[in-house]
Order: C-alpha cells, then structure tokens, then sequence
C-alpha cells in the first residue's frame, strides 16, 4: 500500500537546516553565507517548506526575517532534529572507524587497580571489536614516555604533566597516615609528633609519592625519617598490619586498606592530581576518542579522601 503523502513525509532535514539558519542570522543572505549556498536557493526551500506545512514561518521585510509566533515553535524543534541527526552520522561514522580498532593505555598500578577495569568492562560492552592493551608502569614517568614515543594513545598521569600533552582532571587522592588498629591519638587528630611514635615504612625515596610526602612535611618543618623502604604498596600495608610501623600513602595507593588499621588525615592536607593524557595535535583513532568518551560519561568521583 502507498504511504500517504503527508507534510512530514516531504520535509527535508536540508529544509530544517536552512530555517535554523536563517532564524539565527535573521536575515536570508547571511543564512546563504553560511549554508554557502544562493540566496534564492534559500529562499526556495524556506517557502516549499512553509507550503508544505501550510503556514508562514517567517515575516520577510526591509529589516530582515523574522520568526512568526508558529515560526518560532516549530524552529525548536528543527533545532533538534538537527542535533539528533548529527548525532547519527557521529555514530555511524565512529562505528565504522571502530571495526578491529585498537586502543593502547599507559596507566600507573593504582589506576590499573582500582579504576581501569570497570572502565575497560563498559568499553568492552559497547565496542567488543576494539582491542584494549594495558601497560602498567609504577611511576608517571614511563607513562609520559608512552605517549611521547607513540607506544601508548592514552595515558593516566599526574597533573601537572609535561609539555605537548592535552589532559583532564581526573581525581584528586588525598594521603593518609595508616598505622596498626592498636595505636591511639589524643582527640583523634594526628599530630606531626605522633607520626615519628612508629617507625615509618614507605617506598624508596627515588619514588615520587615518597619525594611529595618528603617535601610537604619539610614545608612545615618536619623531616621524613623512614625505617624500612619497601617497593609494592600491597606489601607496606602488610607490614603495617604486622605492627611493625605506620606509612603515608595516597589512599588510592593503599586500598583496600584492612578494617583493622587506623587512617588519619595528615595534619596538613596533601594531594596528588591524577589525569588522563593524550598527546596534543596528534591524529588519534576513533577508538582513542571512544575510549575517552567512555571514561567520561562513568564519571569517577572527583576525588577520593579519607
């Protein structure tokens, strides 16, 4: 059965455009302008469109085109039926460049432990053609490299990075003191004093959190005496769970921290900025972008404190 001939059946996407345009610019040769098109072509297609639809849409005059009360309504939503089609062809055109994709991520352990898989996952998900490489470095510094030297498309760094790197907040970690269930502070807030009660265990000193713990106590006029350096994070907290000393750590670092220890704030607060990072005015794959997108829209919590 022929599909009846209806207003809606004959108005074009291409019609729409041309009554947004011309509803912005209010005039019908700044509308040509920018569709890069004859006025008379747009002039056309706007008295078809109002023929179709058996109303006047516009009040033409000395001063220009102005939108009729019907006009008006009508134009909201050809405004979004703009945006809804641009948003097919994105996606269309983002499948298509997705098919055997590959995305290549550099990320710090932390990241790779507590935030990576369930992004990963929800990548999966939605793109299961794509391969995702993951390649886990214990400092920022093999991950900046990754990107620069083209071995990684996305990075998890911290913030701020070095040059010819576009990033985005991610979070902010907050360090924490951690010592063994058994040990107390007077009105349950730690003091410089009692952190120096137990002996400290933390990662080598070559290790940028040990030289940001380092450097914020020496701003308060404390030095870091450590007793045992210890490489892995896991393993710190293990030792402090045997009750052999206390360590500062990014709370990140150290989850899951056992219900059994004592957490505090430091008693001044510091921070660490972790970001994502690609590299600027690279060309990136579809997949780059899709792997980004992902990540924005599971909106991981703007930071984590104790």
């Amino acid at each position: 059965m022929a599909k009846k001939d209806t207003s809606q059946n004959q108005m074009k996407l291409s019609q729409l455009r041309i009554l947004v345009a011309v509803a912005e610019h209010g005039s019908f040769s700044e509308a040509a302008l920018e569709l890069e098109m004859s006025q008379s072509a747009v002039s056309h297609a706007i008295a078809t469109l109002e023929e179709h639809l058996g109303v006047v849409l516009l009040s033409r005059g000395r001063h220009g085109a102005q939108l009729t009360p019907v006009g008006q309504r009508i134009v909201s939503h050809a405004q979004v039926i703009g945006q809804r089609s641009e948003a097919i062809v994105k996606e269309a055109e983002l499948a298509k460049g997705l098919e055997g994709g590959q995305v290549r991520i550099a990320a710090f352990r932390s990241i790779s432990t507590h935030l990576l898989p369930r992004v990963i996952a929800q990548f999966h998900e939605r793109y299961p053609a794509v391969a995702v490489s993951l390649a886990e470095h214990d400092d920022f510094y093999p991950v900046e490299a990754a990107l620069h030297e083209g071995r990684a498309d996305v990075g998890f760094t911290f913030l701020p990075t070095s040059a010819n790197l576009k990033t985005w907040e991610l979070m902010q970690d907050e360090f924490v003191a951690i010592f063994p269930g058994s040990f107390r502070v007077a009105n349950d807030h730690l003091s410089w004093a009692d952190l120096k009660r137990l002996p400290l265990i933390m990662p080598p000193d070559s290790n940028l959190m040990t030289r940001n713990v380092a450097r914020h106590m020496r701003s308060f006029g404390q030095d870091l005496s450590v007793a045992y350096e210890v490489e892995t994070d896991a393993t710190i907290i293990n030792l402090v769970v045997q009750g052999l000393g206390a360590t500062i750590l990014p709370k990140l670092a150290a989850e899951p921290i056992p219900a059994d220890l004592q957490v505090f704030p430091l008693p001044e607060s510091l921070k660490r900025v972790i970001g994502v990072a690609i590299l600027q005015n690279a060309l990136h794959t579809p997949a780059t972008y899709a792997f980004l997108e992902t990540l924005q829209n599971l909106r991981h919590p703007a930071s984590v404190t104790s």
